[in-house]
């Protein structure tokens, strides 16, 4: 599915050397080199303030506790993503409420949102699942008129442009109160390791964040906030520096890789191929199945030696972790329905046209 060697071998005198340099500097926990990347970072966004963190996981949690938000309140998000999104509002004693999804771009429905919102609403997560973004116009839109808070999760789609009605262009996860990101080594920029950042235009959550993210401390053993130990090592901000720079070329060729596969497969009925609109930047290339083959296609592909995966093979509201919160099978039909038709193909920066047409022959071969 990814083919992270490879991209390293192609920039390995830079990475090394970066690393090489930590080593002999010994600032292995917030070095230099971090606060180097959260500009270069915060540069490339647009954005007022980086602040990293252990994973992307901790960014999301730490969000929504610089948010001000009280056990017991409400948090609207979708119920076909990652678990992460949905595992720090309940760790919080917050109560995650779904919202179903479009089937155009697996993200979550605007045209819903309001119809979760309660007296105990406090905040939106939206998701921009597989690089795409989420209509955050819309969500705005509906922040703005309950006063919600507005916490992106852009785990897979840091690079990503929305482009809003008045054509304005900004990053996804600077539109929000607070964007989030992963930096998993699989992900469009990803480290050798674990790593987080968290995103802000605000002062004040800029200060709060970083606070939180250190002991809940501003001043060396002093705590003024009850926080979390959650930081970016040096090792892996060096290495996201060099890569970073890359990031741009990285995207442009998922998206290449993208245009190819649709142009390939457009001509299989039972596929639905995903939007090729330029802003996505296709963290993952999912395809929607209009019949029941999926596991048949997929098990075929096995047998040639294709991997392939399905994201997410059960929506949150019905695992099992999450049935407390009373939904049922039915409730939201889209991400049930899709969460049995998808299944996301090799997507990362060192296919090759040969690697891209095989995949195809073979699904073209399980249709024919």
């Amino acid at each position: 599915m990814v083919d992270l060697y490879r991209q390293y071998l192609k920039i390995k005198p830079e990475i090394d050397t970066s690393i090489q340099k930590v080593i002999e500097s010994s600032e292995f926990i917030k070095g230099t080199k971090v606060r180097e990347f959260e500009n270069n970072l915060s540069n490339y966004l647009n954005v007022k303030h980086i602040i990293t963190c252990g994973n992307g996981t901790d960014a999301l949690q730490i969000a929504l506790m610089a948010s001000g938000l009280k056990p017991g309140d409400e948090v609207i998000t979708t119920p076909f993503t990652f678990v992460s999104t949905v595992e720090v509002i309940a760790l919080l004693e917050l109560v995650p409420v779904f919202s179903d999804i479009e089937e155009s771009s697996f993200n979550i429905d605007p045209a819903k949102i309001e119809k979760a919102i309660t007296s105990k609403t406090r905040a939106i997560i939206p998701v921009h699942l597989f690089g795409r973004p989420a209509d955050m116009e819309r969500i705005l839109d509906i922040s703005k008129k309950y006063n919600l808070s507005v916490i992106e999760d852009a785990a897979q789609s840091i690079g990503a442009n929305y482009l809003f009605s008045d054509g304005t262009k900004v990053k996804t996860g600077t539109i929000g109160n607070i964007g989030c990101t992963s930096f998993f080594p699989s992900k469009n920029l990803g480290c050798f390791g674990d790593g987080g950042a968290m995103f802000t235009n605000n002062d004040d959550l800029n200060e709060k964040l970083r606070i939180l993210a250190n002991h809940g401390m501003k001043t060396r053993y002093h705590y003024d906030e009850i926080g979390v130990n959650s930081r970016l090592d040096t090792i892996q901000a060096a290495i996201l520096d060099v890569k970073l720079k890359y990031l741009d070329n990285y995207n442009n060729l998922r998206s290449i890789a993208a245009k190819f596969y649709n142009d390939r497969l457009k001509g299989i009925s039972n596929i639905i191929t995903p939007s090729a609109k330029e802003e996505s930047v296709f963290h993952q290339y999912t395809i929607s199945l209009k019949d029941d083959s999926r596991d048949n296609l997929k098990n075929y592909l096995e047998s040639k030696e294709i991997p392939s995966s399905v994201y997410y093979p059960l929506p949150l509201h019905l695992q099992k972790a999450y049935q407390y919160l009373g939904y049922k099978k039915g409730d939201f039909p889209v991400a049930e329905y899709l969460s049995s038709h998808v299944l996301s193909l090799p997507m990362h920066t060192e296919l090759d046209v040969d690697q891209l047409n095989y995949i195809c022959d073979c699904i073209s071969e399980f249709y024919s």
